[in-house]
């Protein structure tokens, strides 16, 4: 289980995420929402220990980001939308492979671990081509199995739809619900109200670094008196815009 208590990160005196707070369940997609500069990234980027926290903490069993990094860091998969951030001059099999081995798997491990998710990714036809050559959804593909190769009980996804296609994008919603069958612990993060709604179990709205709703979208439209997601953001964030 994933547990972040009032997370707070502050840049030149601006809070840009303040006292942030929530659980996370196995087996459980919790969906961030926000507008562009909400908090969201930051969120997440601290609990992957990526920022330090001004203060706050996120716990993973009983390991924690303050004390325990590189413990986390073994708990948690990450995949920033957009940020591929892959070795053009190898493969995507070396690529993976090159990640699997960081994350302390065996030669063989590694080599079964990219097998299984070339082909939970349909990535076959083109594994052993140089990154270089790949197209941005190819590339998504790659840095999605990347996170993911070495078993992780979080996953952290930030936008990772962002610039795909159509069938690229189902394909990400299709493995993000994999996830969640595996009985992983899922934050997902999106400005994108559709993914939301069709993925994650419980939401939280981020307006301005703080959390101004959370609950499961059904309820939240009970209490907002909302008919749909996009009224209910729009009323929980007051009609404002970050930008």
């Amino acid at each position: 289980m994933l547990k972040v208590e009032n997370l707070t990160k502050t840049f030149r005196k601006i809070n840009a995420v303040e006292n942030v707070s929530f659980e996370v369940d196995q087996g459980e997609i919790i969906g961030l929402l926000g507008e562009n500069g909400a908090g969201k990234t930051t969120t997440l980027r601290m609990i992957a220990t990526m920022l330090k926290p001004t203060s706050g903490n996120a716990f993973i069993d009983e390991d924690n980001i303050i004390d325990n990094p590189n413990k986390i860091r073994e708990k948690i998969g990450i995949l920033f939308g957009g940020d591929v951030a892959l070795y053009d001059r190898l493969t995507g099999r070396e690529n993976m492979t090159y990640f699997a081995k960081l994350n302390g798997m065996s030669d063989e491990e590694a080599a079964n671990a990219v097998d299984q998710i070339s082909r939970d990714l349909e990535m076959v036809d083109y594994i052993d081509r140089p990154v270089g050559k790949y197209s941005r959804g190819m590339k998504q593909k790659v840095s999605l199995a990347r996170s993911i190769i070495h078993h992780p009980d979080v996953m952290l996804f930030d936008e990772p739809t962002t610039g795909l296609d159509v069938m690229s994008s189902k394909l990400i919603h299709d493995f993000i619900l994999k996830c969640k069958k595996e009985n992983k612990a899922i934050v997902f993060s999106s400005h994108n109200m559709y993914e939301t709604e069709k993925l994650c179990d419980r939401i939280i709205i981020i307006h301005k670094g703080k959390i101004v709703a959370s609950g499961t979208i059904d309820q939240l439209k009970k209490d907002y008196q909302k008919d749909n997601l996009e009224e209910l953001f729009i009323e929980c964030i007051g009609g404002e815009s970050n930008e």
